[in-house]
């Protein structure tokens, strides 16, 4: 064996692989001895961060964890690294359940604990970590890709979210093959509303859109866009999209045909999801000055009771109504300015896509005019298509750097009365011309504009500002947006409601 280099501290000696679980004194420092359901926890999750960092089994680990699993009534298929989450639960229909809120707190009854119960936890919480977190090197077919997304739904259902809603928000109709299943009346959760996780689990969804981009990095996408069958396995996600749009220039013929059909399908997905969101926004303030109609929708019976209370016969004990009242429900058909202008750099192609489609929601709304604006170091006015967010996703160029005095020089003149016009800017903001850029901004603001910074418009992600700006919006009185979508939504409800 040949020593160590000169000035290099020996390398200790590699720690003995793991052998079987010992059926000796499982204590032998004279603690408290843990009972037999603690030393079975411990087996299987020693395996899973074996697993984690290491894709060799240990024999020992893999022996034991199949005797736990055994033992406790649990398919081996569990201990499989090839087999999804799906196909066991397709092969023992009964654990479908089982995963439903699997990684959420329960509460203790009287202090006690089910040993039992727990182990199974650990045997199941382990198949989905593993299917999720342990991906292997290598190229990736649309079928693995198909099944670490299926995966990734089970662990968000075990988180007790809706598959999808970390990695997107799109929160799917249902995860594991069977639609619809588990989903609450609230459309949140399972079983109610979203759980808070960030005791529970740091934000996790960054991380699962990472390792999703990284498979799909690692595809042959031409080569599965170029195949219908390989193509309809498919399942569209923002990484998957992101992807689709760098390339969809290098696309042709099928492949193409094939690219547009995923971008359309996430399209619907994502805008049935901010619609709902939406909907419900009116538009304008109510004109008094237009009599009420008098139909029995629009009468207001608080209002005609109270208005009638003096004629109250108390020997009756009954209400003589003289005069009733109506809601007024006309509004003023003043028109609302929305003008949203889009960062299309490659670091805010979420933002992007988001933002694409609620401009289009928006402009479906009446007396709300909507322009779009994308840039990059050149601006692109994409306000012909502003209602087709699939058109207007095609038109746009991702990449390149920032220069958002462009942008700024298409949006000004399309203010044309500042009280009623909105502007919506998202961007990371590190521009190269940032003193120009803000004064720019600044103007707008002072014309009576709403002016809206937006760090980020994601589902479920990171997002980074830059600082300078950050801090002279705080002073502006118009701090930067960052976050979910749904803060923007609420923005621009308030300014046009």
């Amino acid at each position: 064996m040949t020593g160590p280099t000169t000035g290099q501290t020996p390398a200790p000696e590699p720690a003995p692989s793991a052998g079987p679980v010992p059926s000796a004194d499982p204590n032998p420092s004279g603690g408290p001895v843990p009972d037999a359901g603690e030393n079975r926890r411990q087996v299987l999750y020693w395996r899973l961060l074996a697993r984690l960092f290491d894709s060799e089994e240990q024999a020992g680990l893999e022996a034991a964890s199949l005797a736990v699993v055994e033992d406790i009534g649990l398919p081996p298929a569990l201990l499989d690294p090839d087999a999804s989450v799906d196909s066991v639960v397709q092969r023992h229909p009964e654990l479908a359940d089982a995963f439903d809120g699997l990684m959420t707190p329960e509460p203790e009854e009287d202090g006690s604990r089910d040993r039992a119960a727990e182990v199974r936890r650990a045997a199941l919480a382990s198949k989905v970590l593993l299917n999720v977190f342990a991906t292997r090197p290598g190229a990736v077919t649309a079928g693995q890709l198909a099944q670490w997304q299926a995966d990734a739904g089970w662990l968000e259902r075990a988180l007790g979210c809706r598959p999808g809603e970390l990695r997107g928000g799109r929160g799917s109709t249902g995860g594991g093959g069977r639609p619809g299943a588990g989903v609450s009346p609230t459309g949140t959760g399972f079983g109610g509303p979203t759980p808070d996780l960030t005791r529970l689990v740091p934000p996790i969804g960054p991380d699962l859109n990472d390792i999703e981009a990284g498979l799909v990095r690692r595809m042959r996408l031409r080569e599965v866009l170029a195949d219908p069958r390989l193509a309809a396995r498919l399942t569209p996600s923002m990484s998957l999209i992101e992807q689709l749009l760098r390339d969809k220039d290098n696309l042709s013929g099928v492949a193409l045909a094939n690219a547009k059909s995923l971008i359309r399908r996430y399209v619907d997905e994502v805008g049935a999801v901010l619609r709902t969101q939406v909907e419900k926004a009116t538009v304008g303030e109510l004109d008094r000055s237009v009599p009420p109609k008098r139909v029995y929708r629009n009468l207001d019976i608080d209002r005609t009771i109270w208005k009638n209370l003096t004629n109250w016969d108390p020997q009756e004990e009954r209400l003589y109504v003289d005069r009733l009242y109506y809601r007024h429900t006309s509004r003023k058909t003043t028109p609302q300015r929305l003008i949203v202008v889009v960062d299309q750099s490659g670091s805010m192609v979420d933002s992007m896509v988001n933002c694409t489609i609620l401009a289009s929601i928006f402009a479906g709304l009446p007396k709300v005019d909507v322009h779009l604006i994308a840039y990059d170091t050149q601006a692109l006015d994409l306000t012909p298509w502003a209602h087709d967010p699939f058109e207007t996703l095609l038109r746009t160029k991702l990449g390149g750097g920032t220069d958002g005095t462009v942008a700024m020089a298409l949006a000004q003149p399309k203010i044309a009365e500042p009280r009623n016009t909105v502007v919506v800017w998202i961007s990371d903001f590190y521009e190269w011309r940032h003193t120009e850029l803000f004064e720019s901004m600044a103007a707008v603001h002072r014309s009576g504009a709403k002016f809206i910074p937006v760090g980020s418009v994601t589902s479920a992600g990171r997002g980074s500002v830059n600082p300078w700006f950050r801090e002279k919006f705080k002073d502006l009185g118009t701090p930067v947006i960052s976050g979910h979508i749904k803060k923007l939504v609420h923005e621009l409800k308030t300014f046009l409601t």
